[in-house]
C-alpha cells in the first residue's frame, strides 16, 4: 500500500465521479465497502502511531500541568489532527489505484 501520509487527499469532502469511483468494480456499493474497510486500516495505523510517539511523553511522574504544556507533545499532535480523515485517504489511494482488492467468490473458487 503506499504511504497515505504523502498522499495529496483533500482535507474536506468534495463532489466526486461515482461512475470513476465505481469504474473498477462496476458496483458502488462494493466500492464503499472497500474503502470503509480501507479507512478502517489507516485510522488504526494512525492511532498506533499516534500512541507509539506519545507513549514516549508519559511518565508515571509528570503532573498533569506538565502533560499539558509540552511543546512538543503539542505538535505532534496538531500534525496527527491536521492530516486528511482516513476515509479521504482511502478514496483519494482508490481513485491512485493504490488498493488491491478481491471478491470472496474468486478466493472460494480457488
Amino acid at each position: 500500500m503506499s504511504n497515505f501520509k504523502k498522499l495529496q487527499a483533500s482535507p474536506t469532502t468534495v463532489t466526486r465521479d461515482t461512475a470513476r469511483i465505481q469504474a473498477p468494480t462496476g458496483n458502488i456499493y462494493e466500492v464503499v465497502t472497500i474503502l470503509s474497510k480501507r479507512a478502517n486500516q489507516i485510522n488504526t495505523r494512525l492511532k498506533e502511531e499516534l500512541n507509539e510517539k506519545l507513549e514516549e511523553f508519559s511518565g508515571h511522574t509528570d503532573t498533569l500541568e506538565e502533560v499539558f504544556e509540552n511543546r512538543e507533545q503539542i505538535e505532534i499532535s496538531r500534525y496527527y489532527e491536521k492530516l486528511p480523515k482516513p476515509s479521504l485517504l482511502s478514496i483519494q489511494e482508490w481513485l491512485e489505484g493504490e488498493i488491491v482488492f478481491r471478491k470472496a467468490e474468486e478466493d472460494a473458487n480457488k
